[in-house]
């Protein structure tokens, strides 16, 4: 989600309320006049105009691939949106988590009711935080209460902070440890609230159950076996590589933009929202997921048990958590498959039908200072979410 959504935590949000620059730039295909242009091209469009930098969409239907591109890649250069460029999917990296953690328990090598205490004893402890409640379930289904340590590594919410902390690393106990520092939501199983401490956690059950970092499990079961070659666990590397579009930081309204493609290592380096991928890559990602080429068919329906979100968090209404795993409702029924991520500067939404047939993956590549505009381009980005799976639905050769 946006990162309202699914980086920052609710306290921080307080501080800084995300939504997208209001600055205007030119589409990158206007070749034909307004009521020519796809529908697709036109809510890419509509993105730009409510004030995204750059956007990049790529659809793929059984009638093949559609990729349309809105706004530039550089400011400074007016230069494009680089084709299927280079991309951070933030959060989407948890999808990948929740499916290695699934192996393992298809494995046999681990149980869902599993405690926390059970394969990192100890380390879950403090202001009414226990590890001996928490299960792994749990933390896959942001229903363990424990609270999200994100507000701790943003000490300042400013264009300079941003300069002065995105080098600063942190080791994932570290990363639990400060989240350690504050009292749970809930009693574990009673709630739900979203915290990128879960997947922090998980990461780490990983390496203890399997004796390799997460980063190792996603490449030998995922990536290579998917020919995944355009997605990289970089750990602590901040830079992105090329071909990509830049990103941009309103940090307060009205504000000037900050160029922010260089990572936020704080909280853009671990299991909860390191991956870089390539729409492509994060469509075929997806597809292979729902499909069933990633889990047996116990595990993958385990994933696509659903917990209700509560309305008030900002999700589309409607939104149920899985594990590791989102559905969201569509206007012409049914609903869709994904996992948002986002980070300073970045936006990356996924979304495919329950069959895989027909997938989406949306990128922006800037983010604002001011609530109104987060919501408008909130309902941008879903409109065009929707428009797209329902019109592939209908008519898929006139998308």
């Amino acid at each position: 989600m946006s990162i309202t959504l699914s980086r920052i935590s609710r306290r921080t949000v307080a501080a800084f309320a995300v939504a997208l620059l209001t600055l205007f730039v030119p589409a990158v295909s206007l070749a034909a006049p307004f009521d020519r242009l796809s529908q697709l091209q036109r809510d890419a469009d509509a993105l730009r105009d409510d004030g995204v930098t750059g956007v990049s969409v790529t659809l793929e239907t059984p009638h093949g691939v559609r990729t349309v591109r809105s706004g530039v890649g550089d400011l400074s250069t007016g230069q494009p949106v680089a084709a299927d460029g280079y991309v951070r999917i933030g959060s989407a990296t948890k999808t990948f988590v929740a499916v290695v953690l699934l192996q393992l328990v298809g494995e046999g090598r681990l149980s869902l009711d599993d405690t926390v205490d059970g394969w990192l004893p100890g380390l879950v402890r403090g202001h009414g935080n226990d590890g001996r409640r928490v299960t792994l379930r749990q933390l896959l289904q942001h229903t363990s209460g424990l609270p999200d340590y994100i507000g701790d590594v943003v000490p300042d919410l400013s264009a300079v902070g941003y300069r002065a902390n995105r080098w600063a690393t942190y080791t994932s106990r570290q990363r639990v440890a400060l989240a350690m520092q504050h009292p749970p939501s809930f009693a574990p199983g009673s709630g739900w609230e979203y915290s990128n401490t879960n997947y922090v956690l998980l990461g780490m059950v990983i390496q203890a159950v399997t004796g390799h970092s997460w980063e190792y499990e996603v490449r030998a079961r995922i990536l290579r076996p998917l020919r995944l070659t355009r997605t990289l666990t970089p750990g602590n590397w901040p830079f992105l590589p090329g071909p990509h579009a830049r990103n941009y930081q309103q940090f307060e309204p009205g504000g000037a933009v900050t160029d922010t493609t260089i990572a936020y290592l704080p909280f853009d380096a671990d299991a909860d929202g390191s991956v870089i991928s390539t729409n492509t890559d994060t469509n075929r990602f997806f597809t292979a997921l729902v499909q069933g080429r990633l889990l047996a068919p116990t595990q993958l329906a385990e994933m696509q048990r659903t917990f209700e979100v509560p309305g008030d968090r900002g999700f589309p209404p409607g939104t149920r958590d899985g594990l590791g795993l989102f559905w969201t409702p569509l206007s012409c029924g049914g609903g869709y498959w994904g996992h948002s991520g986002d980070g300073f500067g970045y936006l990356v939404w996924p979304a495919t039908t329950s069959d895989g047939r027909t997938i989406i993956t949306v990128s922006l590549h800037s983010r604002p200072g001011d609530e109104s505009s987060a919501t408008r381009q909130h309902q941008d980005v879903t409109t065009l979410v929707d428009h797209a799976l329902c019109s592939a639905r209908r008519s898929p050769t006139s998308i």
